[in-house]
């Protein structure tokens, strides 16, 4: 994969990324009836007109033999990690690729991590996906396209995290259409509550996200308060700084009430240490934040060393004790290299 920014070119129709309206004037309708009826079918994971069986067969030959496919992608590979974690590698319509995971709880619970672009223009440090250098952006049915492959897989899906490959800010119209979509009473009627939307800082976005919405879940992946730190790590440091963020996060909180999720990846030779918690717990007032420990997954060739069992706890009880909300995130899917920070390993491979 090139490192080369591009916006997304324009492709064919795929009405997996519509709602009812535009489904209805692309097919030519003129009809709201059906074009609800073609959508309820497209939300409940169709993936062809066949299956309609409440449209005419007339209507259906038709709308097949117009736009061939429901849909733009499909799958490559499938990889199952013995925790029941699901990675698939979608195959898009130009020929590149993304991933995108399932990951269950102990609970039961089912977590989409979708991406929202091929590659990603961050470069942090830590990250896989950073590696390969970003192609373009995805379109909204590309996003659809990811959940509903995953629920053909494991059936009901709770919660969705744009988590995956790229960075979402960066293509929020897609996102934001896509979250229209799976929040949609009439289609997939997830609640927003469950939709969260992670970014690595992208300042203009986290004030768009306040001003225009939609109001769901944000998290931010600071994983430093030093700033000289979070810039070696994590460019995007460089062109919106910590206090700049903050700052953001500060209009975000005022304007959705809110609380927002802090994502720290600890690697054991660079944030895990007591300072490192002292500096964050002083960037954090007044913010109300949860904080969720990511103790750094492996990646091949990135030199970065994982955080002992010793560090992590230390680590979480200075910032429990001291009143900050804090969460450790179990290592799912790091046998298929499904876990955060490992995603692009099936495309390495197509290299």
């Amino acid at each position: 994969m090139e490192a080369v920014q591009s916006d997304s070119p324009p492709f064919l129709v795929f009405l997996s990324g519509l709602d009812t309206k535009e489904i209805e004037q692309a097919c030519g309708l003129g009809e709201t009836f059906r074009a609800k009826q073609i959508y309820s079918w497209i939300a409940k994971g169709s993936p062809s007109f066949d299956a309609m069986t409440n449209l005419p067969k007339e209507l259906r030959d038709r709308l097949g033999l117009r736009f061939g496919s429901l849909r733009s992608s499909s799958i490559s590979t499938a990889l199952e990690d013995e925790d029941g974690s699901l990675k698939l590698q979608i195959r898009l319509r130009d020929g590149a690729a993304v991933e995108c995971v399932l990951l269950e709880d102990i609970e039961g619970r089912k977590t989409a991590c979708l991406s929202s672009q091929v590659g990603c223009p961050m470069g942090c440090q830590f990250c896989r996906t950073g590696s390969l250098g970003f192609l373009r952006n995805l379109g909204p049915d590309e996003i659809m396209e990811q959940f509903y492959f995953l629920k053909e897989q494991r059936g009901f899906i709770s919660n969705v995290v744009f988590m995956g490959m790229g960075e979402p800010l960066l293509n929020l119209e897609a996102v934001r259409k896509a979250v229209a979509l799976l929040s949609d009473p009439e289609g997939l009627g997830m609640s927003l509550r469950k939709i969260t939307i992670s970014t690595s800082g992208i300042v203009p976005g986290i004030l768009d996200l306040a001003e225009h919405g939609p109001k769901l879940r944000l998290a931010v992946s600071l994983t430093t308060a030093d700033e000289a730190l979070r810039s070696e790590l994590m460019p995007v440091n460089k062109r919106w700084g910590l206090a700049e963020l903050k700052a953001a996060l500060m209009e975000y909180q005022s304007k959705t009430k809110e609380r927002i999720t802090l994502e720290l990846v600890l690697l054991g030779d660079k944030n895990a240490d007591q300072k490192s918690a002292e500096k964050l717990l002083g960037w954090i007032s007044p913010l109300k934040v949860q904080v969720n420990i990511i103790p750094w997954n492996s990646v091949p060739g990135l030199p970065f060393t994982e955080p002992s069992k010793a560090q992590i706890k230390a680590f979480s009880e200075y910032l429990a004790f001291r009143g900050i909300v804090c969460v450790q995130r179990m290592h799912r899917g790091r046998g298929v290299m499904g876990a955060c920070g490992q995603l692009g390993d099936t495309l390495m491979a197509d290299r």
